[in-house]
């Protein structure tokens, strides 16, 4: 017995049309690994049967188990002479029983010896000219609409994230040089597209089943205006959005933390004329700014007291924090191998108290989270933290822990690091001195040192004399001078 619902020529289920479309272009680029430039063989029953599992997924609306089995069954047995060897007998066979199991399972109206016959019409003559009407009518819909709305942030995002994981990470930027347009294009011939209309006409029938019906039953009267509701406004973060961004960013985190912790942490080879120095050096401003831009999605995408919040939305909240907060380590341990190659500057202390407070910024996030508290507190508290952290850093000698630092871990010093940068060292003032000092006892023939050494000496002398630039640092420092004299003046 028919139901009200089915109308003549009607779709098998009221599946949204970009699924369809979706499982579509998915067999399409099974199509083409399995078909094109190919001696077909295993290779046609491999397809068959994902064709016939997936329009069965799709209209599963009018399947029922008893006829799904006898749809398996005989699409086994149209099997087995196209695996046994691939002929035109053996291709009429799996054509004739792949359309007939479709039909079997999906179309109950239809039985007997009119079953392949009302397939092969359907599947094979009719259904492959629908394709182009359907795709206008789809992206007529206000389905579509809906879809390239909610579809917008997390691509725009997506490519956003992919493009400084491509600045950060010279793998991920081969990898994303390979699908350069250009490259594409001089590597497609001609008949591809013409392959990919062909068969994409011939599966769509499959997925958009359309069945023709013997009755039409008589439908009711509709007053004018009656169940008309008026289309929704969707919003660019609504809850499906923000699903589908967490999703597809942890995601792409993912893959950048998984690198890194080959690369940064397990010190896998990196790819030719690309250093450790230079690996590090490229991702630690890159990927702050990425996290940067992941703590602000979530700020504006999870707010306190949603009632209407998927429950999926605050576990990949968590999850894609945790991967901030691993690229946050990773920018730290980029800039450490980069200190360790080139030494200590103020920029690259100022990175690393820079992405401490990222880093305490996506915690302060997640227990605003956990709190249900407003975006007016965790503004309150980033701005706590930043106002203690500048306080600390005041009272921090900056200048003469770069200098110490630089001569502890110098080529003089017999470590790893770079030669001693004397320029570097009178940049640094009055406060480098015991560091300069350190240096000449490391190269007392050198005589830039010695000339650095006079100049901040009396820049020290001129400092002190005068009441009015007198500084409590300084003072120490004059005090460490007096104690501690050269051994021997520099030359």
């Amino acid at each position: 017995m028919t139901s009200s619902a089915e109308l003549t020529a009607a779709p098998a289920v009221s599946q949204p049309m970009w699924h369809k479309f979706a499982v579509a272009f998915g067999l399409l680029g099974l199509a083409d690994v399995l078909f094109y430039d190919q001696i077909v063989g295993l290779s046609f029953p491999i397809f068959a049967t994902a064709l016939v599992a997936a329009s069965m997924l799709v209209n599963h609306a009018g399947t029922d188990s008893r006829r799904a089995i006898l749809a398996a069954i005989v699409l086994v047995v149209g099997l087995i002479p196209a695996i046994e060897d691939f002929t035109l007998p053996s291709l009429s066979i799996i054509v004739v029983t792949t359309i007939s199991a479709v039909a079997l399972s999906t179309n109950p109206a239809v039985k007997g010896l009119r079953l392949p016959l009302t397939a092969a019409r359907q599947l094979l003559l009719i259904g492959p000219f629908r394709l182009i009407p359907d795709m206008i009518t789809t992206f007529r819909s206000h389905d579509l609409t809906r879809l390239l709305l909610t579809w917008s942030i997390p691509l725009a995002f997506g490519l956003v994230f992919s493009l400084l994981f491509a600045a950060a990470n010279p793998v991920i930027e081969q990898w994303l040089d390979q699908l350069r347009p250009q490259r594409l294009v001089s590597s497609m011939s001609f008949g591809r597209p013409l392959f990919w209309l062909l068969m994409l006409s011939l599966i769509w029938p499959f997925i958009n089943l359309r069945w023709r019906q013997r009755t039409t039953p008589p439908s009711q009267p509709v007053e004018p205006g009656a169940n008309q509701m008026p289309p929704a406004v969707v919003p660019l973060l609504s809850p499906q959005t923000v699903v589908r961004s967490l999703l597809l960013f942890n995601l792409l985190f993912a893959i950048q933390t998984a690198l890194d912790g080959a690369y940064l942490w397990g010190h896998a080879a990196l790819p030719d004329g690309v250093t450790y120095a230079t690996y590090a050096h490229r991702g630690a401003y890159p990927l702050i700014v990425t996290a940067l831009l992941a703590a602000a999605f979530v700020v504006a995408a999870v707010r306190s007291g949603q009632e209407d919040e998927p429950r999926l939305i605050r576990p990949l909240v968590y999850l894609w924090v945790g991967q901030n907060l691993l690229l946050v380590l990773s920018s730290i341990q980029r800039v450490h191998i980069y200190i360790e190659t080139y030494l200590l500057t103020h920029w690259r202390i100022a990175a690393l108290i820079w992405m401490g407070l990222v880093a305490i910024g996506l915690v302060l996030i997640v227990i605003r989270i956990i709190l249900n508290r407003p975006t007016a507190w965790l503004v309150r508290m980033n701005l706590m933290t930043l106002a203690a952290t500048l306080y600390a850093c005041t009272l921090v000698n900056f200048s003469g822990l770069i200098a110490d630092y630089n001569v502890a871990h110098s080529r003089e010093a017999g470590r790893s690091g770079a030669a001693i940068d004397v320029q570097h060292l009178s940049i640094l003032g009055p406060q480098a001195l015991p560091a300069v000092r350190r240096s000449l006892l490391l190269s007392p023939g050198e005589a830039g040192l010695s000339r650095v050494h006079d100049r901040l000496m009396e820049q020290q002398t001129s400092d002190m004399a005068n009441w009015r630039s007198w500084t409590f640092r300084g003072w120490r420092l004059q005090r460490y001078l007096d104690t501690h004299p050269l051994a021997q003046k520099p030359n």
